[in-house]
């Protein structure tokens, strides 16, 4: 059983919103969040290297001091006001004519450690250091994680009933051409009776946002550690999530670029895959994963179909039927002699988001030898995995569209 509550949001007044609001600090490196950052927008509190000539380190002390700096200057111009109430909010996003609807709310990190909130990937230690410093200067979560729940019939009804009765609070469709639509739920009762809704629902999944849900929850601990009081009921206890029923969630997949084929020449590579898989050139022409178990591989100008034999594969296994796990233990592993996916600098990962042609550009370039794209993971894959216990490989999902930083922020400064 999970712990939510409503709180008093810090947003960006209407107008402001399309541009304070920006993209998560993790999808876009320092120079690129400096091309992209407007006046007002978010990205100067979430990547305040950006306000230094040159860029400064992301991890040096005067950045997190910029941070903090730049939090209150916003507050001070009007940019970000915070409500008056506390408040649950439905924040709901479009991507190629499919909307997802989330409800942004304030998760307790007992939860979390209690294994009540479910995470299927391991953390860094050095960027949980880096997102917990952020979170702790600024006594704030500026950015949401991202997370899943079963669903559930009556949440349903309560947030499509909300918004055909009510116009959206903020209504815009960002640079990348994703819509962006987000309520105020404005109605004590109705509030009240999603946290009771929430308190019999048996676990939250972490979609997206490992690090910083590991962060907070050790920003909460550590807090506690330093109250001689602490009742369990502070605000510091909580941290903000944007949390979707599981059905409206879409994996897409996350694929795989090589940069040698270990000494072997292409006919060699291809004749060693005949072992395990059924191997079928199918021309110049883009090949798209058809199932799960097949997959794409781009080789000298030649795109494959690659459908792992039966036996090298085990369904009944949350992590065996992974075809992440497929293709690092029979290629990448066996073949290509790259062992630990986090540290070898000969592999690199593309998000589907970026479309197969991105493959074949990275190898027609020359600084990939191979290419490989995945059947998606599924969203029953995924809470099989965390219901078990299990870790999946690194880089095994990408959810798209991302959330946008801004939309709300929770503040839990006394």
């Amino acid at each position: 059983m999970v712990k939510i509550k409503p709180f008093q949001g810090i947003r960006p007044p209407k107008q402001y919103a399309s541009e304070v609001a920006s993209r998560p600090y993790d999808v876009l490196n320092s120079a690129e969040a400096k091309a992209e950052a407007t006046e007002r927008s978010l990205l100067h509190i979430i990547k305040p290297e950006i306000d230094f000539d040159p860029i400064a380190d992301e991890h040096s002390q005067e950045v997190y001091d910029k941070a903090v700096e730049n939090f209150r200057l916003w507050r001070e111009k009007g940019w970000l006001e915070q409500d008056g109430e506390e408040y649950y909010y439905i924040y709901a996003q479009t991507m190629n004519g499919r909307t997802q609807y989330g409800l942004a709310m304030c998760c307790h990190f007992e939860d979390y450690l209690s294994g009540a909130i479910k995470k299927h990937e391991l953390t860094r230690p050095d960027k949980e250091e880096d997102r917990m410093k952020h979170v702790f200067n600024q006594k704030a979560n500026i950015e949401p994680v991202f997370f899943a729940y079963p669903d559930h019939a009556e949440i349903d009804a309560i947030v499509s009933g909300w918004v055909a009765e009510h116009e959206a609070d903020y209504d815009f469709v960002a640079e990348d051409g994703f819509g962006h639509h987000f309520w105020v739920i404005r109605d004590g009762e109705v509030n009240k009776r999603i946290t009771e809704i929430f308190a019999e629902i048996p676990a939250l999944y972490v979609a997206d946002g490992h690090h910083r849900t590991a962060a907070a929850a050790r920003v909460g601990q550590a807090l506690m550690q330093k109250n001689p009081n602490h009742t369990g009921e502070e605000e510091y206890c909580y941290f903000l999530a944007v949390t979707f029923p599981a059905s409206h969630l879409q994996i897409i997949d996350y694929n795989r670029v090589v940069k040698d084929l270990n000494g072997m020449t292409p006919e060699q590579f291809v004749e060693a895959l005949g072992e395990n898989f059924v191997v079928e050139k199918v021309g110049s022409e883009i090949y798209t994963p058809a199932a799960l178990h097949n997959f794409a591989m781009y080789l000298k100008g030649e795109w494959y179909s690659l459908t792992a034999k039966e036996g090298t594969y085990n369904d009944a296994d949350p992590i065996g039927v992974l075809d992440v796990t497929v293709l690092s233990d029979l290629v990448l592993d066996k073949l290509l002699g790259i062992t630990d996916l986090r540290t070898s600098k000969r592999i690199d990962f593309v998000g589907g988001i970026r479309g197969l042609g991105e493959l074949k550009r990275r190898v027609d370039s020359g600084e990939m030898e191979v290419a490989f794209a995945l059947y998606p993971v599924s969203m029953k894959q995924l809470i099989d995995i965390a219901d078990t216990g299990n870790i999946m490989p690194p880089k095994t999902t990408w959810f798209e569209p991302k959330l946008r930083s801004g939309v709300v922020i929770h503040s839990f400064e006394e």
